[in-house]
């Protein structure tokens, strides 16, 4: 989101800066156009009072080395040819006057001059600085440029306009002169003087542009800082109530919250009331499961009370440890349901698998005694450490080994295996029995298929075991038995001790009643 405000701010930014910039730009190329022309006819017309006063070649000459433009060459003065005073409504150059002078001739102009001049000159305009000769039989002063062509219209329309020559413009200007006649002022404009200035205009305009751009870049980031930072602590938030954080809540009046979008506020309290009431739920639950639980003292006492006046003997005994042990397992599940998560200690969890498995082998080989069913346990001889804790390994081990009870006939046979490797504990339970029928909906949490007695959540426990540690859960077939086997893989311990397979085993005896 925050690229995308960026884009956006730098697209938007680019576009109003161009519409802007271009038109600026154009704008100012035509006013140094504009201010080149001015400044020409300036220098123009600061030869109309000299050229009213006189016409003497010398003074002229002068005048027009004053200026800037004639100082620097770019200056030239076409004189009107001697003679009389033209009609007013006669547009045709004036003929010779009735009493020329003595000397029609610019008193500058060398003696040697040849009597008489061509009736006409080359149309092609002068180079050099001296005066000449002009189409009319005026003379010309300073560096003409233009064509003559286009100085006698000038003269004879009586207007000002430009010209193009090489390298630029030519402005003529015609000036009324002492004599009653008209003489032409030519300025010329280099093509430099008419693009003076436009590209440190365009340069400037081009760096305000690039202002604005990158403003609205930071104004942008800004922004998009502020939602996307709200949007991550909201992500995280929502990431730490999934991993069990049930403490977590959304800021949602500091400083970092002041500048974020509404609608995000607002999602972060509608966060913040779900994970309210999430809490609420949960801690209705426990109080749901210890009340349960609670529940069952009554009956476990009056099992207990029963127990005891069994007498003496095994069968006696192994009853009065399964009543110990499932009054033990009732005030942990009271203990861990009244406890929140979040004052649960935190401690290493781990055990040794081979032990508690063992140990649950055992137990069970009683009812397995009972039920004439062959048992045997292998590769429980050796340490084989796990990450769990023991009661939930035994939890587990139990509700494997329940599942063969309660889903096998009375005299299946079974095996409990225990294979160790450094990196996972691998638990296998087979029988003799017939095998899951569906093996992924065994799996599935709740599908107990084995009649009165069976919750379906046996499996699940052990997965969700197995995945705790990083390991799995499948189902398959017996290769020795035949029937059902539960493959359980677990994460060994990393500080346990090295493990080395073993398939010693141990054996239960055949009992028939």
């Amino acid at each position: 989101m925050r690229w995308a405000l960026i884009k956006a701010a730098v697209a938007g930014t680019t576009m109003v800066a161009l519409a802007f910039l271009i038109p600026l730009g154009l704008m100012v190329q035509q006013t140094a156009r504009d201010r080149a022309f001015t400044a020409a006819e300036r220098q123009a017309a600061a030869l109309g009072p000299a050229l009213a006063i006189t016409t003497d070649q010398g003074a002229i000459a002068r005048a027009v080395a004053s200026t800037d433009a004639g100082a620097q060459g770019r200056m030239a003065v076409h004189l009107p040819a001697p003679g009389p005073v033209p009609a007013a409504d006669s547009p045709s150059p004036p003929s010779a006057p009735p009493n020329p002078p003595s000397n029609p001739l610019p008193s500058s102009l060398p003696s040697s001059l040849p009597s008489s001049l061509p009736s006409s000159l080359p149309s092609e305009p002068s180079s050099a600085g001296a005066p000449m000769i002009g189409p009319d039989g005026g003379a010309t002063i300073g560096e003409a440029r233009a064509l003559a062509a286009d100085v006698g219209t000038a003269g004879g329309q009586g207007r000002s306009f430009t010209v193009e020559v090489p390298g630029g413009f030519a402005l003529l200007q015609p000036v009324a002169v002492d004599t009653g006649r008209t003489a032409v002022v030519e300025v010329f404009v280099a093509d430099g003087d008419l693009t003076r200035g436009v590209s440190t205009a365009w340069l400037v305009l081009s760096a305000v542009a690039l202002a604005l751009v990158a403003i609205s870049v930071l104004v942008a980031d800004r922004m998009g800082t502020r939602i996307v930072g709200s949007a991550r602590r909201l992500a995280a938030a929502a990431r730490s109530l999934g991993g069990g954080n049930l403490a977590v809540r959304v800021p949602v009046d500091d400083r970092q919250t002041a500048g974020s979008p509404e609608e995000l506020r607002e999602a972060a309290h509608a966060f913040n009331t779900m994970a309210d009431r999430v809490v609420q739920l949960l801690a209705a639950e426990r109080e749901l499961a210890a009340d349960l639980s609670h529940r069952l003292r009554t009956p476990l006492t009056v099992l207990r009370l029963n127990a005891a006046s069994l007498g003496e003997g095994d069968a006696a005994d192994a009853t009065r440890h399964a009543v110990s042990q499932l009054e033990r397992e009732v005030d942990q599940i009271i203990r861990s349901a009244r406890r929140a998560p979040e004052d649960a200690p935190a401690v290493t969890v781990g055990c040794d698998a081979a032990e508690v498995i063992r140990e649950r082998v055992g137990f069970w080989s009683a009812l397995a005694e009972d039920e004439g069913r062959r048992w045997q346990l292998a590769g429980a001889d050796q340490p084989a450490g796990v990450s769990v804790q023991r009661g939930d390994l035994a939890a587990a081990v139990d509700a494997l080994l329940g599942n063969v009870f309660r889903h096998t006939p009375v005299g299946t046979a079974f095996s409990v295996d225990v294979l160790a490797t450094d990196s996972s504990v691998i638990v296998l339970v087979g029988d003799a029995g017939p095998g899951f029928t569906d093996p992924e909906a065994a799996l599935e949490r709740g599908q107990g298929d084995g009649g009165e007695g069976s919750t379906g959540l046996g499996l699940d426990i052990a997965r969700k075991l197995a995945e705790v540690t990083g390991g799995d859960l499948a189902l398959g077939r017996s290769a020795g038995l035949g029937g059902a086997e539960i493959r359980l893989r677990l994460q060994a311990r990393p500080d346990g001790a090295p493990a080395r397979a073993s398939r010693r085993r141990s054996r239960g005896t055949l009992f028939q009643r």
